[in-house]
């Protein structure tokens, strides 16, 4: 491994040289080496990806990974046999993609290798209907089921059948229209001074005229284009299936996003540095203002539709907060700054960014509904538009004091109706919910538990959704009818990763995993009946390992937040009667689950764990409270001081360990990356003496300056909310460094940036602080890709668990007072 000569770098000890096998096979437990668990994946197996039905629901595709590339090949498998078949030449261009009918089930679109098919399902080729560079998208079937409609980029197109022939819907300019443009003086001037002048611009204008009639008379004439207008920008458009409504997301064309930090590559093909744009921080500006508009493409109609309906758009969530810092900054002189925070009159609103398609259409096209964001991350509404008037009538209201979760905002219409479906978390957990014309909310699904994915049978009578209705840890397919009634459980996978319906609504095909396998297809008949596996691409070398099975267990909160759920690695002769030392590994992006059946997001840092409890150390894995999983409550427990409810969590997490399996507690170590090597730094800094030793990878030191859409969301901004940013940044807890502290992270990570570690590492430095090392990999990003990184960073995190954890009293005295005396 090359490593970068920089003035911070130390490293904990001196690097060794060694080669790594790409695969490398071991066959039992006992031979698993560092450079075994960090070396190129493939040596495991590759997950099932994308897995779809055919048109005919007679086979199942999928794609499977290569080995020692990142090409995805395409897989069909016979779902009553089990045979697999990679698809290669004549097969490839005669398979379906992901199959879209029409409402007579009649005919099949999809997208293939980016352009568009067609198919009859009564037999007969496939029709191409475009052949383009571009990549087309959207794919959907005309009211009417005589046209498919697809988009290429923000245009929308539709191929009728009876014609065979594509034409553009509608033409969107995001200028002004030049035929609005009014004379000034001066050409008033001329006007007036030359009737050659007048006769001129007499004709133009007769012209247009005469076009602006043969558009109306001629449907076979390109669209006239909609203006949207000069500084405008178009981000999202949306089709109605009726040909006839079109729903258009611009923003403004040159909103300064703030300014962007950069990172620099020093390892590069010509040898000099390269600078690179990250994005900006937090605070220094938000998202884009966006608007919705509504064009009616057969009166060529552009209607702004106006947010006035929204409740509380008006209002200031943040008006206690804010009042309190420019009163804080006006009484330290900074008049300007004070000013600047003024609440502006109407909040701006995100429609796309975090919400997943956020416009949505009845399949007549007679009803449509989108879902707007607030930007200061308070609300979520829902609001139907009223198509003949022109507005929104908002249909789901949801507010939250702390912040509205990035999950859990899908919504639609039930097929063959305009009765909207939708996931809120106004329990407290994510619930499914349906909501007819003029009617009251009705909440289908209920208790503690979260809905996630939702997908509609082709007939509407059922809804099929993902729940973790048993435990929090075990997820499973459930069905409920769409009218209301029992939530039925089907699959008795636990570890469900996604799903999908078969076109005749009988079976499903489920991808699932488990602790040690990754994502598998299986076939279940949607009453629970048939259950059947259909793929193992684990390589045989890694299912030859005795590997540890995590136990899962509740830990009691002393905190009041109930029990937290974790992961505990130890072997199967685990001594209780001896005394042990203890590792926690920390999971990253404080929203995720890892305490779950299936496989996990930290293969590496699993199978690390392997080896650490081989070695004598028992290892947890918690979802602290900001975890997925458990509803509300638990994920804002965190909202305006990030590190200390996790803080809490991991520490009667050590306690238990104490406890109950006679843990030392003067030898525990932590460690994690991103979110973990956050947790681990303020576990160090704001509970000092509680860990023998950290080691924080790729973690976010300031929170001032990581992007805008998450921290935001959790701690506000940091002009409004200054002191949210205060203590929730483990550099301003630097004072109190006094154990051992291993920092690695990537040169070129642009989401997490080297600049947090860099100038915590100066900070210690000028506190004169001791045992802390920072560890620089100049060809990484964020995740890292290359073994020889992944080696050299644990191996590092190995070395200092030795040294200052499980070794730590190697003369009879803790280390540090051992080396306090040298």
């Amino acid at each position: 491994m090359r490593r970068i000569a920089f003035a911070a770098t130390l490293a904990l000890v001196a690097v060794p040289t060694f080669a790594i096998q790409s695969t490398p096979a071991p066959t039992t437990s006992e031979t698993l080496t560092m450079e075994q668990i960090m070396a190129n994946p493939d040596w495991i197996g590759h997950a099932v990806e994308r897995a779809y039905w055919s048109a005919d629901g007679q086979s199942i595709y999928y794609r499977l990974k290569r080995d020692g590339s990142e090409i995805r090949d395409l897989y069909r498998v016979d779902p009553t046999t089990g045979v697999s078949t990679r698809l290669s030449g004549d097969e490839l261009a005669m398979a379906d993609g992901v199959p879209v009918f029409d409402a007579a089930h009649e005919h099949v679109a999809y997208v293939r290798h980016g352009d568009v098919f067609v198919r009859n399902l009564a037999g007969g080729p496939a029709i191409q209907i475009t052949r383009t560079s571009e990549r087309e998208s959207g794919v959907q079937w005309s009211a009417d089921g005589a046209a498919v409609q697809y988009r290429q980029g923000n245009q929308w197109f539709s191929y009728r059948l009876s014609a065979g022939a594509s034409m553009p819907v509608a033409t969107l300019k995001a200028a002004d229209n030049p035929q609005d443009k009014q004379p000034d003086a001066l050409e008033r001037l001329q006007l007036d001074l030359f009737k050659t002048l007048r006769h001129v611009k007499a004709e133009k204008q007769a012209q247009h005229q005469h076009e602006l009639a043969l558009d109306k008379a001629d449907a076979t004439r390109a669209p006239r284009p909609f203006w949207m207008g000069k500084g405008l920008s178009i981000v999202d458009t949306s089709l109605s299936p009726s040909g006839q409504w079109m729903v258009v997301v611009t923003q403004p064309a040159h909103y300064d996003g703030g300014k962007h930090p950069v990172v620099n590559h020093y390892v590069t093909f010509s040898g000099y540095t390269k600078p690179e744009k990250a994005r900006p921080y937090v605070g220094r500006n938000k998202p884009a203002p966006q608007t919705a508009w509504l064009l009616d493409l057969a009166t060529h109609g552009k209607y702004k539709l106006s947010l006035d309906a929204l409740p509380g758009i008006h209002d200031d969530p943040l008006a206690k907060l804010r009042k309190q810092t420019q009163a804080a900054l006006r009484k330290a002189g900074h008049d300007a700054e004070a000013k600047a925070l003024d609440a502006p009159r109407t909040r701006s609103v995100s429609v796309t960014g975090f919400l997943m398609h956020p416009v949505k259409w009845s399949a007549d096209g007679q009803a449509a509904a989108i879902e707007f964001r607030s930007n200061d991350n308070k609300d979520r509404w829902i609001a139907s538009v009223d198509l003949a008037k022109h507005k929104l009538d908002v249909q789901d209201h949801l507010h939250d004091q702390a912040w509205i979760n990035w999950n859990f905002n899908r919504f639609g219409f039930v097929p063959h109706s305009h009765t909207l479906w939708y996931l809120s978390e106004a329990s407290g957990y994510a619930q499914l919910y349906t909501k007819a014309p003029g009617g009251k909310a009705k909440q289908l699904t209920s208790g503690h538990f979260e809905v996630g994915s939702v997908t509609p049978s082709l007939d509407g009578k059922w809804f099929y959704v993902s729940a973790n209705k048993q435990a929090p840890y075990a997820y499973d397919v459930y069905r409920v009818p769409t009218t209301g009634g029992k939530l039925a459980r089907i699959t008795r996978l636990q570890a469900v990763d996604g799903f999908d319906l078969s076109p005749d609504g009988s079976r499903l095909a489920v991808l699932h995993s488990g602790a040690y396998m990754l994502s598998q297809l299986a076939v279940v008949n949607t009453d629970g009946s048939g259950e059947r596996e259909l793929t193992d691409t684990m390589k045989p070398a890694f299912k030859a390992i005795d590997w540890i099975q995590p136990e899962i267990v509740k830990v009691p909160s002393s905190h009041g937040a109930g029990a937290i759920y974790a992961k505990v690695w130890k072997t199967a002769d685990y001594d209780k009667s001896a005394s042990h030392p203890a590792v926690f590994f920390v999971h990253g992006a404080g929203y995720l689950q890892d305490v779950t059946k299936g496989w996990s997001y930290y293969f590496r840092e699993q199978m690390f764990n392997n080896m650490l409890a081989r070695e004598g150390y028992i290892v947890i894995d918690m979802d602290y409270r900001a975890s997925a999983g458990y509803g509300r409550d638990w994920r804002t427990a965190i909202y305006q001081h990030m590190g200390l409810p996790e803080l809490e969590d991991l520490l009667d997490g050590k306690t238990w360990l104490v406890k109950n399996f006679n843990v030392d507690p003067n030898r525990v170590g932590i460690y994690g990356g991103s979110y973990g090597g956050f947790m681990t730094e303020m576990a160090l800094l704001r509970a000092p003496g509680e860990f023998a030793a950290g080691a924080a990878l790729r973690p976010p030191s300031d929170w001032t300056s990581y992007n805008d859409l998450y921290t935001s969301d959790i701690l506000n901004d940091p002009q409004i909310d200054p002191k949210s940013y205060k203590v929730s940044s483990p550099i301003e807890f630097a004072a109190n460094l006094q154990d051992p502290l291993l920092i690695c992270h990537g040169l070129i990570d642009n989401n997490v940036m080297a600049s947090d570690s860099i100038r915590l590492y100066q900070r210690f430095i000028e506190l004169h602080k001791k045992n802390f090392w920072l560890s620089l990999y100049p060809m990484e990003r964020h995740a890292f890709e290359h073994p020889d990184s992944w080696y050299d960073e644990y191996r590092r995190v190995h070395e200092l668990f030795t040294r200052f954890v499980k070794n730590r009293y190697t003369t009879g005295v803790p280390v540090a007072k051992e080396q306090a005396t040298h």
